[in-house]
């Protein structure tokens, strides 16, 4: 039966509920602290330096769980967003892909000389590594068309770029100029940010298509 009375130990020492609780709860803090990092008092370089460049923004603010950035120097940073830039886009045409193809939806003409079309072939994975897989012919071509772009399109060529991604070369600009200096960071953030989402997208889709069965707007893997 609960009562409110102190409890008394074998020993005839008087504790009382309410304080048992407090150490309790205060033990439990302390045992989680004991495996927190220590605050050596070391400013951290990176978090100074880039904290407040474009993509570091809510819920996560600056996040570099690596350490990438630790000690970097601008020309670093550059190097790191141009990658992340990069894969952004790909892995948003992929995922765009993925979708459209599953859809139904393929480009018209024959992908190799003996005339097989691009519909002929399956989706994902099986069209580069299945029995029904793109011909060795097929898949030069494509090889070669992503070489081209990354060689001669894909790049600042002009050096007129704007930030860090910029390939418009001079020609490209879709009214780009004419948007203040706002409007030009959140695009900026928008594209990046959509890459971001579209890396973790085609991931998953990579995953679920080795595990089978199927997805809302994807339909069957």
């Amino acid at each position: 039966m609960a009562t409110s009375q102190p409890l008394q130990s074998a020993h005839k020492i008087p504790i009382n509920i309410s304080n048992m609780k407090s150490v309790i709860f205060a033990a439990a803090v302390a045992s989680a602290a004991a495996f927190a990092p220590v605050q050596t008092g070391k400013a951290t370089t990176s978090l100074n330096a880039f904290e407040n460049e474009l993509g570091a923004q809510p819920p996560l603010g600056f996040y570099d769980p690596f350490g990438m950035l630790d000690d970097a120097d601008q020309e670093r940073f550059d190097r790191l967003r141009y990658v992340e830039i990069k894969h952004g886009r790909i892995s948003q045409l992929a995922f765009l892909g993925q979708i459209t193809t599953r859809a139904g939806y393929h480009l018209p003409g024959a992908i190799d000389g003996a005339g097989d079309s691009f519909a002929d072939f399956p989706n994902g994975f099986a069209a580069i590594g299945g029995p029904d897989s793109i011909p060795g012919a097929g898949t030069g071509q494509i090889l070669f068309f992503i070489g081209a772009l990354e060689l001669a399109v894909m790049k600042d060529v002009t050096g007129e770029n704007e930030f860090v991604g910029d390939f418009r070369n001079g020609y490209i600009d879709f009214g780009w100029d004419n948007f203040d200096e706002e409007t030009k960071l959140k695009k900026r953030a928008v594209e990046l940010n959509n890459g971001r989402a579209a890396m973790m997208g085609i991931l998953g889709l990579m995953v679920h298509e080795q595990l089978g069965g199927s997805l809302p707007i994807v339909g069957d893997l």
